[in-house]
């Protein structure tokens, strides 16, 4: 599939925008670290996926640039209010669910990387991090923008995609990271 191909099939699987950017272009902000250890989710500490568990700031950057493209995808959810923790994680979940549906796409056309969720991975519910097992699936885990560090306002911007949650409308992003 090239770019164009790609970019459709996000769409023909339910991202309501998707964009091809370098992994060069990503704007890294090691400030936002400090919101995961605040723990307003929970799962500091408690899921392989999250801080400090995932690695260092650093290291997820560099996990990030030894790649050359990021798939970027974002859904757009009417929920009137924000605060509604029940159908922001609904819609959470179905955000990541098409993600993982286009990352087997990408496979099976040979483009090998990695994903970042709109949360932190849910794969296991509670994470074996918490009952000291290893991880199920650590090929599949995946960890979200803020432990990435990503400034996703700034790549939704690059991506000429809306950011702010306006009207009623929340705007959820993920990242396939590939070469």
């Amino acid at each position: 599939m090239n770019f164009n191909e790609i970019k459709i099939m996000c769409k023909e699987i339910g991202a309501d925008d998707a964009e091809i950017i370098d992994t060069t272009e990503i704007e890294f902000n090691p400030a936002f670290r400090p919101y995961c250890e605040e723990n307003l989710c929970g799962q500091y500490g408690g899921n392989y996926s999250c801080p400090p568990d995932c690695g260092t700031t650093d290291e997820m950057k560099q996990r990030v640039l030894s790649h050359k493209k990021a798939l970027v995808t974002r859904t757009v959810w009417d929920i009137a209010d924000i605060t509604d923790s029940e159908k922001v994680k609904a819609a959470k979940k179905i955000h990541n669910g098409y993600t993982f549906k286009i990352i087997e796409e990408m496979r099976k056309d040979g483009h090998n990387g990695f994903m970042i969720g709109t949360s932190g991975c849910t794969l296991c519910v509670p994470c074996a991090l918490k009952s000291g097992e290893p991880c199920n699936f650590p090929d599949k885990r995946y960890s979200c923008m803020s432990a990435y560090c990503i400034y996703v306002k700034a790549l939704a911007e690059k991506c000429n995609m809306t950011y702010d949650y306006k009207d009623g409308k929340l705007p959820l992003f993920s990242m396939y990271v590939f070469d």
